[in-house]
């Protein structure tokens, strides 16, 4: 069993379109979308839901008012100014409430609190949903608005997606990564056995298609890029083969720009499934070059 994890270092390059088109091509596997916080693959490969689960990704502080005395001893330990008053009409304390936004679930306000009115509970940070689509399972999750440990989440998705492809003998995981470089991509690259790069020819694209090498790079990951919309600007494509060449890093595949790429979104279905033109062609070419190339 093989993991391939789709990458960009930065939004709106096409990764998604493209991992919705191998999840036509490759047969048998698994789809994962690590996205959390933005997740959109869902829209092209239609999920039938199957269990949907409460992730709790933190911590935050909860005040007990029928034990609180408002001796505001939690106020000058908060750090973080989530401890906020409630007045009376006359400017006296009424109450004291925990700011669930500001809260950072550190516990300071517990150990100063002398009637012990103050608990940490686990807060509910997102879910997470295993699902069964035309194309094979699909594990993806939504993260709650302002809510954290996304890394977190994108490893525990991973791991359904790892329990569900050894239960079916699956030959692969595909992952839809996040763009950037942050805890979600090195959360969806960690352990990986490719990753593949999808950049454009832009100077954004290629700026951020450097930083995510040098991430998989650190982390010992075999890496190789595919050019999406590569005749929009052929100088910057150019430049984008001669990074890959400096840096030793295969380029597995070309694909045209066409109109009809945001026509298929908008009708929500795969890119080789809408159109049977250049581009589907292109696209499972470099599915064949990188299997080819023995890393699968």
């Amino acid at each position: 069993m093989k993991t391939v994890v789709v990458i960009s270092g930065k939004g709106g390059t096409g990764k998604t379109f493209f991992t919705a088109s191998l999840a036509v091509i490759v047969k048998s596997k698994v789809m994962v979308d690590c996205d959390v916080d933005a997740a959109n693959l869902y829209i092209l490969l239609h999920p039938e839901i199957e269990k949907e689960e409460i992730f709790k990704g933190g911590y935050e502080a909860e005040i007990d008012e029928d034990i609180c005395i408002r001796c505001g001893k939690c106020l000058a330990i908060c750090r973080f100014e989530a401890v906020k008053t409630v007045k009376d009409n006359k400017g006296t304390i009424d109450r004291i409430v925990i700011d669930p936004f500001s809260c950072e679930g550190c516990g300071a306000c517990t150990y100063g609190c002398p009637v012990e009115a103050i608990s940490i509970n686990e807060k509910e940070s997102g879910r997470y949903f295993i699902s069964n689509t035309k194309y094979g399972p699909f594990v993806f999750a939504k993260m709650d608005i302002a809510a954290e440990n996304s890394g977190k989440l994108v490893t525990k998705i991973r791991q359904e997606g790892y329990k569900l492809a050894e239960e079916r003998s699956a030959d692969y995981i595909i992952i839809d990564g996040p763009p950037g470089i942050g805890c979600p991509v090195i959360a969806s690259m960690s352990g990986t056995d490719l990753a593949l790069i999808i950049t454009e020819p832009t100077l954004s694209g290629i700026s951020d298609m450097e930083r995510v090498m040098e991430v998989a790079t650190f982390f010992g990951i075999e890496a190789k890029v595919v050019i999406n919309k590569y005749d929009l600007n052929t100088e910057n494509t150019v430049k984008i083969e001669k990074i890959c060449k400096d840096r030793n890093i295969n380029i597995v595949g070309y694909i045209p720009f066409s109109e009809n790429v945001p026509a298929s979104i908008v009708q929500t279905v795969p890119y080789v499934e809408f159109s049977d033109d250049i581009v589907s062609e292109a696209i499972k070419d470099i599915w064949k070059n990188i299997t080819k190339q023995g890393e699968l």
